[in-house]
Protein backbone atom coordinates (compact mmCIF):
# COMPACT_ATOMS: atom_id res chain seq x y z
CA UNK A 1 0.00 0.00 0.00
CA UNK A 2 1.28 3.16 -1.11
CA UNK A 3 1.40 6.55 1.21
CA UNK A 4 -0.07 9.15 0.37
CA UNK A 5 2.01 12.40 -0.30
CA UNK A 6 0.75 15.05 2.13
CA UNK A 7 -1.07 18.78 0.86
CA UNK A 8 1.18 21.99 0.72
CA UNK A 9 -0.96 23.68 2.97
CA UNK A 10 -0.58 20.12 5.45
CA UNK A 11 3.47 20.68 4.87
CA UNK A 12 3.21 24.11 5.35
CA UNK A 13 1.25 23.45 9.27
CA UNK A 14 3.93 20.73 9.66
CA UNK A 15 6.83 23.28 8.84
CA UNK A 16 5.40 25.49 11.57
CA UNK A 17 4.89 22.97 14.14
CA UNK A 18 8.84 22.19 13.08
CA UNK A 19 9.98 25.60 14.53
CA UNK A 20 8.88 23.58 18.24
CA UNK A 21 11.73 21.08 17.89
CA UNK A 22 14.81 21.73 19.89
CA UNK A 23 17.32 21.09 16.80
CA UNK A 24 15.03 23.92 14.48
CA UNK A 25 14.90 26.33 17.53
CA UNK A 26 18.90 25.95 17.79
CA UNK A 27 19.78 26.60 14.80
CA UNK A 28 17.71 29.37 14.18
CA UNK A 29 18.38 30.94 17.33
CA UNK A 30 22.41 30.10 15.81
CA UNK A 31 21.88 31.47 12.23
CA UNK A 32 20.10 34.89 13.79
CA UNK A 33 23.62 35.18 16.06
CA UNK A 34 25.90 34.83 12.82
CA UNK A 35 23.30 37.40 11.10
CA UNK A 36 21.30 35.53 9.10
CA UNK A 37 17.38 35.18 11.17
CA UNK A 38 15.47 33.44 9.42
CA UNK A 39 11.91 34.29 9.46
CA UNK A 40 9.01 31.64 9.00
CA UNK A 41 8.70 33.18 5.58
CA UNK A 42 11.94 31.52 4.69
CA UNK A 43 10.44 28.14 4.66
CA UNK A 44 8.42 26.99 2.01
CA UNK A 45 6.13 23.97 1.24
CA UNK A 46 6.08 23.12 -2.45
CA UNK A 47 5.33 20.42 -5.36
CA UNK A 48 8.17 19.33 -6.78
CA UNK A 49 9.10 17.58 -9.83
CA UNK A 50 12.34 15.62 -8.52
CA UNK A 51 12.44 12.70 -6.57
CA UNK A 52 13.58 14.81 -3.24
CA UNK A 53 12.81 15.66 0.20
CA UNK A 54 13.70 19.63 0.03
CA UNK A 55 16.35 21.96 -0.69
CA UNK A 56 18.09 25.19 0.04
CA UNK A 57 18.16 28.13 -2.08
CA UNK A 58 20.70 31.19 -1.36
CA UNK A 59 18.42 34.42 -1.25
CA UNK A 60 15.28 32.32 -1.24
CA UNK A 61 15.33 29.90 1.86
CA UNK A 62 14.30 26.53 2.16
CA UNK A 63 11.71 24.78 -0.10
CA UNK A 64 9.64 21.38 1.34
CA UNK A 65 8.73 19.24 -1.09
CA UNK A 66 5.16 18.46 0.27
CA UNK A 67 4.27 15.65 -2.32
CA UNK A 68 7.47 13.77 -1.11
CA UNK A 69 6.55 14.07 2.30
CA UNK A 70 4.20 11.95 4.47
CA UNK A 71 4.77 12.44 8.39
CA UNK A 72 6.21 15.46 10.86
CA UNK A 73 9.28 13.46 11.42
CA UNK A 74 10.26 13.73 7.95
CA UNK A 75 9.55 17.46 7.76
CA UNK A 76 11.92 18.07 10.91
CA UNK A 77 14.85 16.42 9.29
CA UNK A 78 14.55 18.23 5.92
CA UNK A 79 14.35 21.59 8.02
CA UNK A 80 16.98 20.43 10.01
CA UNK A 81 19.47 19.87 6.86
CA UNK A 82 18.61 22.71 5.02
CA UNK A 83 19.13 25.00 7.88
CA UNK A 84 22.87 23.92 8.19
CA UNK A 85 23.15 24.10 4.44
CA UNK A 86 21.73 28.00 5.45
CA UNK A 87 23.79 28.17 8.09
CA UNK A 88 27.00 26.75 5.81
CA UNK A 89 25.98 29.56 3.39
CA UNK A 90 25.56 32.30 5.71
CA UNK A 91 29.36 31.85 7.82
CA UNK A 92 30.68 31.23 4.31
CA UNK A 93 30.26 34.18 2.58
CA UNK A 94 32.42 32.98 -0.65
CA UNK A 95 30.67 29.29 -0.24
CA UNK A 96 30.38 28.34 -4.62
CA UNK A 97 27.40 25.75 -4.31
CA UNK A 98 29.25 24.74 -8.35
CA UNK A 99 32.64 24.26 -6.53
CA UNK A 100 32.87 20.29 -5.66
CA UNK A 101 34.58 20.51 -2.99
CA UNK A 102 32.34 23.17 -1.66
CA UNK A 103 29.29 21.63 -2.04
CA UNK A 104 30.72 18.44 -0.72
CA UNK A 105 31.79 20.19 2.90
CA UNK A 106 28.26 21.55 3.15
CA UNK A 107 27.08 17.49 2.37
CA UNK A 108 29.31 16.12 4.67
CA UNK A 109 28.39 18.75 7.58
CA UNK A 110 24.36 17.99 7.07
CA UNK A 111 24.60 14.56 6.56
CA UNK A 112 27.01 14.30 9.73
CA UNK A 113 25.02 16.41 12.26
CA UNK A 114 21.51 16.42 11.04
CA UNK A 115 20.89 13.15 12.51
CA UNK A 116 20.12 11.72 8.94
CA UNK A 117 22.82 8.96 9.27
CA UNK A 118 21.75 7.80 12.71
CA UNK A 119 21.93 4.19 12.83
CA UNK A 120 17.57 3.90 13.29
CA UNK A 121 16.91 5.78 10.41
CA UNK A 122 19.52 3.40 8.22
CA UNK A 123 17.86 0.40 9.44
CA UNK A 124 14.49 2.13 7.94
CA UNK A 125 16.25 2.14 4.86
CA UNK A 126 17.47 -1.22 4.77
CA UNK A 127 20.83 -0.45 5.71
CA UNK A 128 21.89 -2.87 8.02
CA UNK A 129 25.53 -2.15 9.71
CA UNK A 130 26.23 -1.20 13.21
CA UNK A 131 29.80 -0.75 13.33
CA UNK A 132 31.06 2.26 11.22
CA UNK A 133 27.43 3.18 9.91
CA UNK A 134 27.22 6.71 10.58
CA UNK A 135 30.54 7.57 8.04
CA UNK A 136 29.31 4.66 5.40
CA UNK A 137 26.16 6.86 5.17
CA UNK A 138 27.90 10.33 5.09
CA UNK A 139 29.60 9.42 2.17
CA UNK A 140 26.77 7.57 0.03
CA UNK A 141 24.66 10.26 0.75
CA UNK A 142 26.86 13.18 -0.09
CA UNK A 143 27.86 11.12 -3.42
CA UNK A 144 24.35 10.88 -4.17
CA UNK A 145 23.43 14.58 -3.67
CA UNK A 146 26.98 15.52 -5.77
CA UNK A 147 25.78 13.57 -9.02
CA UNK A 148 22.71 15.71 -9.04
CA UNK A 149 25.55 18.67 -9.37
CA UNK A 150 26.59 19.01 -13.37
CA UNK A 151 29.86 20.19 -12.03
CA UNK A 152 30.85 17.30 -9.53
CA UNK A 153 30.05 13.94 -12.54
CA UNK A 154 32.09 11.07 -12.38
CA UNK A 155 35.42 11.50 -10.26
CA UNK A 156 34.77 14.78 -9.13
CA UNK A 157 32.46 13.74 -6.78
CA UNK A 158 34.34 11.30 -5.13
CA UNK A 159 37.84 13.08 -5.40
CA UNK A 160 36.11 16.33 -3.79
CA UNK A 161 34.65 13.57 -1.15
CA UNK A 162 38.10 12.70 0.02
CA UNK A 163 39.47 16.02 -0.26
CA UNK A 164 37.80 18.17 2.48
CA UNK A 165 36.92 15.01 4.54
CA UNK A 166 38.86 15.33 7.46
CA UNK A 167 38.79 19.13 7.92
CA UNK A 168 34.51 19.40 6.86
CA UNK A 169 33.47 16.28 9.05
CA UNK A 170 35.42 17.31 12.25
CA UNK A 171 33.83 20.94 11.56
CA UNK A 172 30.85 20.93 13.76
CA UNK A 173 29.70 24.32 14.03
CA UNK A 174 27.77 25.53 15.29
CA UNK A 175 27.44 22.61 17.48
CA UNK A 176 29.76 21.89 20.18
CA UNK A 177 29.76 18.18 18.69
CA UNK A 178 28.03 16.47 16.57
CA UNK A 179 25.05 15.83 18.11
Amino acid sequence: MEKKSMSEEECQIMIQKSFRTPMVKFLRERLEKAGCAVGDNFFKAITCNQKVAGYYVRGEGVKVCSNNLQIQDSVNQVVIRELIHAFDDCRGANLDWTDCAHHACTEIRTNHLSGDCHYKRELLRGFIKLRGHEQECVRRRVLESLSANPNCSGFAAKDSLEAVWDVCYNDTQPFDRAP
